[in-house]
């Protein structure tokens, strides 16, 4: 693990889209990370919604031992800016880990980065990635792969997933679990699991009653979820807050927590050392054979095997 704050440099050029940036940067400020900001030039740059970001260097200036660079994605219409494909390139020999962030893929394999790696971008900009770059190998639903020094990640908020990650291989799970909790996400997910979650296949819930629910249940899992204790919260009866969960998210309030427990749990399997009663637990399952059952049922495997099958590799 990283024994002090590590330097972060994240690459931009104008047109980088903004929530790209945001947030792997705020997951790796409050990790203690010392963050600067690098565009070719030196000068500043505009985002895709035209705010204007502050530029600490060029790119060029940094001669000395960079920890990360992170590289953020650009409109996928849009083409690779040269001159920042040319100032990566030039970096390789003193940074130690490369991280993109959706199409920022794209400027790693222009610059050569990625020949002969697995690696991921947004589900809409893949099949234009591997035609693009052959020599990649692009895995189209992961939400976020890490080959050697480099990890690339899916679309937008896969960036957190992957740098919160990034902070569990650098400071331990336990840091990585706080910042999750203050960012309201759950625990990282897996890189090896779909970009479409439960979080992403479901309507925005548009009730208040319903939005107080759900972030009681990501806030604590194994908190009591009863239907009777999620409708005392909302301050509604049981029957008119299965409706909304019925006519707003397409389930009942029973699916949707078992979902969203298998979710956390998947995560937890995938990318801690935690032992599976211990997760099980902290899921909210109450057992670890309940849990076991419910893995089962829903994708034909034991929380062990999922464990073996996606287990993270730092």
């Amino acid at each position: 693990m990283v024994a002090k704050p590590a330097d972060v440099v994240v690459a931009v050029a104008d047109g980088v889209v903004l929530l790209d940036l945001s947030g792997p940067v705020q997951v790796l400020h409050w990790a203690g990370h010392r963050i600067r900001f690098a565009s070719p030039d030196g000068r500043p740059v505009r985002t895709d919604v035209g705010v204007e970001i502050g530029i600490d260097c060029a790119l060029s200036d940094l001669t000395r031992r960079i920890d990360t660079l992170i590289v953020p994605g650009y409109a996928p219409t849009g083409r690779v800016p040269a001159e920042l494909v040319a100032a990566i390139r030039a970096t390789r020999r003193h940074v130690r880990r490369f991280a993109s962030v959706c199409t920022g893929a794209f400027v790693l394999a222009e610059a050569g980065l990625l020949d002969g790696r697995r690696a991921t971008t947004h589900w809409a900009a893949c099949a234009e990635l591997a035609a693009r770059f052959p020599a990649v190998d692009v895995d189209p639903d992961a939400l976020y792969v890490r080959d050697g020094p480099m990890v690339s990640s899916a679309g937008v908020t896969a960036g957190i997933d992957m740098a919160l990650s990034l902070v569990e291989s650098d400071h331990g799970a336990e840091t990585a679990s706080r910042i999750a909790k203050y960012l309201v996400v759950f625990l990282h997910r897996p890189g090896g699991q779909s970009q479409f979650s439960v979080r992403t296949s479901v309507n925005s819930p548009r009730t208040e009653a319903l939005r107080t629910v759900l972030d009681a249940v990501v806030a604590d899992l194994s908190a009591d979820h009863r239907l009777s204790a999620m409708a005392e919260r909302a301050a509604i009866s049981p029957r008119h807050l299965t409706r909304l969960f019925r006519r707003e998210l397409g389930m009942s309030p029973g699916q949707y927590l078992e979902q969203v427990r298998i979710e956390a749990a998947k995560a937890q399997l995938a990318s801690g050392s935690d032992g599976v009663a211990t997760i099980a637990r902290r899921c909210g399952f109450g057992s670890e054979e309940s849990m076991r059952r419910i893995f089962q049922k829903e994708m034909g495997v034991t929380p062990s095997d999922y464990r073996q099958r996606f287990r993270t590799v730092n």
